[in-house]
């Protein structure tokens, strides 16, 4: 596989920033009530990780090892903010439903750690398809989170009704816990468990060796 395919499609199971490395986890109790909150995070996310990394990877020369964290959060905060503001422009009622979790974009693990681990040490088309990668990675699992939660707790996918209701003379009754934070978490941990029994190479070692019991002294 051509290494640039490979930057984008490795982390979507191989590498999973979710799955694999259980990172940027937070968010997805908030924005997965609905799949368009997250997708919308998810672009949010993806286009800023991807910029980040770019320009993070164009003046990693200059930068100071000192400094290098304060600069690399101002240059993601700085872009979040765009972000934040083109959404307010063109989409402000998903902005609202968003709230600060688009600002909260500066803080994910994911954002940091790509840029600390592969931007600045990487040329800029290398760590651009290493944010975007991992930004799709990322927005994977969001986006299967958000359709599980959406569809069992109201029925709809992306606001479209596809299992009739009993109050509007359907057969399905909604599960409202599907709606509450810890169907995520569950979710979440359903889904870490699948992707590991399928994929046993992603387990990781064992910390401390089983103790073996005793032999019976024989009398």
């Amino acid at each position: 596989m051509l290494p640039a395919l490979r930057a984008l499609s490795d982390p979507l199971l191989d590498r999973n920033p979710v799955t694999v490395h259980v990172l940027g986890i937070c968010s997805a109790l908030a924005v997965t009530t609905s799949v368009s909150t997250a997708l919308t995070l998810s672009i949010a996310l993806t286009l800023v990780l991807g910029i980040a990394a770019g320009i993070i990877s164009l003046i990693r020369r200059h930068i100071p090892s000192s400094i290098r964290i304060i600069v690399q959060i101002t240059i993601i905060a700085s872009l979040v903010i765009v972000a934040d503001q083109i959404l307010q422009a063109f989409a402000y009622e998903m902005s609202q439903h968003l709230s600060v979790f688009v600002s909260l974009i500066a803080t994910n693990c994911i954002v940091l750690g790509r840029t600390e681990a592969f931007a600045l040490h990487n040329p800029p088309r290398a760590s651009m398809l290493d944010g975007l990668g991992n930004g799709a990675g990322y927005s994977l699992v969001l986006l299967i989170v958000a359709s599980i939660r959406e569809l069992f707790g109201a029925g709809t996918l992306l606001g479209t009704q596809i299992l009739p209701l009993i109050a509007e003379g359907g057969w399905y009754q909604p599960m409202r816990l599907m709606l509450l934070a810890p169907s995520a978490f569950i979710i979440l941990g359903l889904l870490i468990w699948l992707v590991r029994s399928l994929r046993p190479i992603q387990r990781e070692a064992r910390e401390f060796a089983p103790i073996a019991s005793p032999r019976p002294v024989q009398p």
